[in-house]
C-alpha cells in the first residue's frame, strides 16, 4: 500500500502532515478517540468509529456467509441481486467487479431498471441492505421482489436475505416475517461500511474471496494507525483537504481508477458525503483517462490516480490491495475532516431531499412544473429566469453562470442499465465549459454527492434529466408507483437545490435517446 505525491505537492503539504503527526491524529482515531473532530462532533463520532476495527471484527461473519453460500449453490441459485443505496451498494459493487464475481446492483427506483432486475427468479438470491430499513428506495425494491417471487410460486423467505443494524425496525420486521438476517456493526456509518456485513454478505454469497479481503485490510491497520511520516493516510488526507488560508486552494480532485473498476464511485460517495458540509468540502470528480479535464486541468483541481496510471499527469497516485485501499481511504477521509474542521460522520443535508420528495408524493395531484416544451423535451428551470423557450436557451443560460470555481453536476433519473449512453454527457460538457463535471444516476447520487450539493461550497450548477420510462410498476401497500416515486425524487431534489440558491435546469425527455442526441448537439454547438 502506497501513496505517492509529486515533489512540489509533498513540500507544500509537509507542514500539514507534521501537524497531524504532532497531534497524534492517526493513533487517536485508531483508539476511537471521539474528540479528534472537536466538541460539536464528539457525540456522533463516539458512535461511528467501529470501522477502524472492521477488518478484525468482521471475520466472525465469514463462516455463516460461506455456509449460506454453499446452501444456495446446492439449490442451483447463482444470481445475486443487491437492493441497497449509497454505502450499502457501492462497496459491494467494487468488490464484485474486482473479484470477477459481479452482482446485480439495484440502486434505483426507475421502474424499467427495477423490472429488469426482477427476472430469472428461479436462480436468484436477493440481499436487502439498509441500516434502518426506512430507506424508501430499498423498501420499495424489497416489495418488488417479494411480489415477483410470489408470482412465480417461490417463498420470498427462502430467497431474500436481510442485512441491517441490530434492533432496527427492519430487523424486527424481517425476523417477524421469517427472513434470514445478518447484523452489521451499528457503530459504522453506511459510507464506512465496506468491510462490514454490508460489504461482505452480498459479495460472499456471490463467491468473492472475502477472507482475503479482510486479511489484506488487517495487514494495513498498524501502518494507518501510526503517527509517522510514513503513514500514507496522512499524506492522502492532506492532499484531499483544501488547506485553510491557502492562496492556491484545490478543493476538487479528479479521480481516475480505470484499472480498479467502480472504486472511483465508492471514493466519490465517501469523500463528498463526509466532507461536504458547513459550505466546506472536497469534491471528487470521477473521470476516465480520456477526460478533457486531464489534458486541460482546471487550476482548482488535483489529479488522483490508481498507481498504474501515467504518473506524469497525476499529483497523487495510490496503490495496494482492495482491502487495504478501503481502509486507507476511510482513514484519509476521516483525517481530512479533522483538517477541514467538520464532522465526517454526519450527513445533515441528505434528509432535505427525502422530505421534499415525500411532500410531493403526499400531494393529491403531484405533477412537475413545466416552463415550456421544445421538440419533445419539457423544460423546467429552478432558481433561474430562462429568457427564450428553447432547450438551447435554457442550457446556454445555465452555462453562462460558470465561474472560475464552478462545477457542473449532471443528474439523470433514468435506468442506468438501459441508458448508459447518457454518461457521455460528462465529457461533452467538461470539454465545452472547461470546468469539472460530475455525473450521477438518480436517485443513487442522492446518497452520495447529494450531501455535498446542499452542504458544500455554493459552486454547483445543476443539469437534471428525467424521461419517459416506457412503463410503470405499482408498489404493494403503497399509494404511489415506482414512476411516481422517481419523479417526486427528481422534483424534490431540484426544489431543495433551488432553496439553497443553486441554479437547476430540468429536462424531461419523452424519448430519452432522441432527446440525448439533440442535447449533445446543443452542447457541442
Amino acid at each position: 500500500m502506497q501513496v505517492k505525491l509529486t515533489l512540489e505537492l509533498a513540500e507544500a503539504l509537509s507542514p500539514t502532515v507534521d501537524q497531524l503527526i504532532s497531534d497524534q491524529v492517526a493513533s487517536r482515531i485508531a483508539a476511537k478517540d471521539s474528540t479528534v473532530w472537536g466538541s460539536e462532533a464528539e457525540a456522533e463520532a463516539a458512535i461511528r468509529l467501529g470501522w477502524v476495527d472492521s477488518a478484525k471484527s468482521s471475520v466472525d461473519l465469514i463462516p455463516a456467509i460461506l455456509k449460506l453460500r454453499d446452501q444456495f449453490r446446492e439449490q442451483g441459485l447463482d444470481r445475486v441481486v443487491l437492493c441497497g443505496m449509497g454505502g450499502s451498494s457501492l462497496a459491494p459493487e467494487v468488490i464484485g467487479k474486482n473479484t470477477n464475481h459481479e452482482i446485480v446492483i439495484l440502486d434505483s427506483t426507475a421502474p424499467d431498471q427495477v423490472q429488469s432486475a426482477v427476472r430469472d427468479l428461479e436462480r436468484t438470491i436477493v440481499v436487502v441492505s439498509s441500516k434502518s430499513g426506512s430507506t424508501v428506495e430499498t423498501d420499495s425494491q424489497k416489495r418488488a421482489f417479494e411480489a415477483g417471487f410470489r408470482a412465480e410460486g417461490i417463498d420470498p423467505r427462502d430467497r431474500i436475505v436481510i442485512v441491517t443494524d441490530p434492533g432496527s425496525p427492519l430487523q424486527d420486521a424481517a425476523e417477524s416475517d421469517g427472513y434470514r438476517v445478518f447484523n452489521a456493526d451499528p457503530t459504522v456509518g453506511g459510507r464506512y461500511s465496506a468491510l462490514t456485513a454490508f460489504g461482505l454478505v452480498p459479495t460472499g454469497l456471490a463467491g468473492s474471496d472475502i477472507s482475503t479481503l479482510l486479511a489484506n485490510a488487517s495487514m494495513a491497520r498498524s501502518e494507518l494507525a501510526s503517527d509517522s511520516i510514513d503513514n500514507p493516510a496522512l499524506w492522502l488526507a492532506a492532499a484531499l483537504a483544501a488547506t485553510p488560508g491557502s492562496t492556491d486552494v484545490k478543493d476538487k480532485f479528479l479521480i481516475e481508477t480505470d484499472l480498479l473498476p467502480g472504486f472511483g464511485d465508492w471514493v466519490e460517495q465517501l469523500v463528498a458525503e463526509s466532507t461536504g458540509k458547513l459550505q466546506k468540502g472536497t469534491l471528487p470528480v470521477v473521470v476516465t483517462k480520456s477526460a478533457p479535464e486531464i489534458s486541460d486541468r482546471p487550476e482548482d483541481t488535483l489529479m488522483v490516480s490508481f498507481s498504474d496510471s501515467d504518473p506524469s499527469i497525476s499529483d497523487v497516485t495510490f496503490s495496494g490491495q482492495l482491502g487495504e485501499l478501503f481502509l486507507l481511504w476511510e482513514y484519509a477521509t476521516a483525517i481530512a475532516g479533522q483538517i477541514l474542521g467538520i464532522n465526517p460522520f454526519d450527513q445533515p443535508d441528505v434528509e432535505s431531499a427525502k422530505i421534499a420528495a415525500r411532500q410531493l408524493l403526499d400531494a393529491p395531484h403531484f405533477s412537475s412544473e413545466v416552463d415550456f416544451v421544445d421538440r419533445g423535451i419539457s423544460v423546467t428551470s429552478y432558481g433561474m429566469n430562462v429568457v427564450g423557450s428553447t432547450v438551447e436557451a435554457a442550457v446556454e443560460q445555465l452555462f453562462e453562470q460558470v465561474g472560475e470555481s464552478s462545477f457542473i453536476a449532471i443528474h439523470v433519473y433514468l435506468s442506468r442499465t438501459e441508458y448508459p449512453q447518457f454518461e457521455a454527457l460528462r465529457d461533452i460538457i467538461a470539454k465545452r465549459t472547461g470546468r469539472p463535471v460530475t455525473f450521477g444516476w438518480g436517485p443513487r447520487f442522492l446518497h452520495s454527492t447529494g450531501q455535498y450539493h446542499k452542504g458544500g461550497p455554493r459552486q454547483g450548477l445543476y443539469l437534471q434529466i428525467t424521461g419517459n420510462h416506457g412503463m410503470d410498476l405499482d408498489l404493494k401497500d403503497r399509494p404511489f408507483s415506482f414512476g411516481e416515486l422517481i419523479a417526486a425524487q427528481a422534483a424534490g431534489d431540484a426544489r431543495v437545490l433551488e432553496a439553497n440558491s443553486l441554479p437547476v435546469v430540468s429536462l424531461h425527455m419523452d424519448e430519452p435517446l432522441a432527446g440525448l442526441s439533440m442535447l449533445e448537439k446543443v452542447i457541442a454547438s
